[in-house]
């Protein structure tokens, strides 16, 4: 009990989330044998020990991740937010990543422990380990992930909610994102592999005609561009190379056109920006053949 308190204390804000909602221990009607067994059971569980050790062995004191690049430039672009930090937590996979307090960033590393770990084989009929999932649970993609909640907070709603709101509004993110790790590639700000990432580039004249041609860019429909979208191993209607996600691509290019026509615009201004048909308008977006 004495450590349980050491740690609320020494992370309160991050104690009341974690306990509160990953690992409820003081709710009663969950766990009735109280916080101090149920902790107790959670450290001594082998799965929990196994997760502990891989994980220390790839990020202990966050060695070769990124992140202190990422805060410079998140100084940078945002110079009167505060530095973010990062706390890392295990709670078997129950979360990959979250913003707490002001502008603090947790990170699950059991969402990271690389492609050799046997993710599969947990849980097979959980879609949170499919194949097209689980190849970004890795090193790679940590620092990117973990700052996706932060971006996404800075980041004003649209005022609609069409196909082209979603797609301006991730594509804002993912500028913002390219920003911030100007040295990551391509595949790990789209989280695309080397084949999909070609492919979306090479139809980028393709995906954006399909969403024209099929009254899609101004649907309200969810289910008819969810994949488009989301997470997903494909996009329905396009050809069987196309990833999911495509509109998202889209998106990001129209972001990319609006900064260069007009290159004054600080980041700040950008995610605050709510009306996606007058960016479409300004960027000037042809997209390329």
């Amino acid at each position: 009990m004495a450590e349980l308190e050491r740690i609320q204390a020494e992370y309160p804000v991050f104690a009341e989330v974690f306990f509160e909602n990953l690992l409820p221990v003081y709710d009663s009607l969950i766990f009735p044998e109280g916080p101090v067994k149920i902790i107790n059971g959670f450290i001594a569980d082998s799965m929990i020990q196994a997760m502990y050790q891989k994980s220390q062995e790839l990020y202990k004191n966050m060695d070769g991740t990124s992140f202190e690049e990422a805060f410079k430039y998140y100084k940078y672009y945002f110079p009167n937010n505060p530095t973010p930090d990062v706390t890392s937590f295990i709670s078997e996979y129950g979360v990959s990543n979250f913003i707490y307090d002001e502008q603090s960033l947790a990170v699950g590393l059991d969402f990271f422990l690389g492609s050799d770990w046997p993710y599969m084989a947990i849980n097979a009929g959980n879609p949170n380990f499919s194949e097209y999932l689980n190849r970004h649970y890795k090193k790679d993609y940590l620092v990117r992930n973990t700052l996706m909640p932060l971006i996404d907070d800075l980041n004003a709603p649209m005022q609609d909610r069409k196909l082209l709101d979603y797609m301006i509004e991730n594509g804002k993110e993912l500028y913002v994102l390219s920003a911030l790790m100007p040295n990551a590639s391509d595949t790990i700000i789209h989280q695309y592999n080397q084949k999909q990432m070609q492919w979306v580039a090479s139809n980028e004249a393709n995906i954006y005609a399909h969403l024209i041609d099929e009254e899609l860019l101004y649907s309200t429909n969810w289910k008819d561009f969810r994949k488009l979208i989301d997470h997903s191993p494909n996009s329905p209607g396009m050809p069987q190379d196309a990833p999911g996600r495509t509109a998202n691509y889209i998106g990001y290019r129209i972001i990319e056109s609006y900064m260069r026509s007009y290159p004054e615009t600080s980041m700040e201004v950008l995610l605050n920006m709510t009306d996606a048909q007058e960016i479409l308008a300004k960027s000037r977006y042809r997209p390329a053949q």
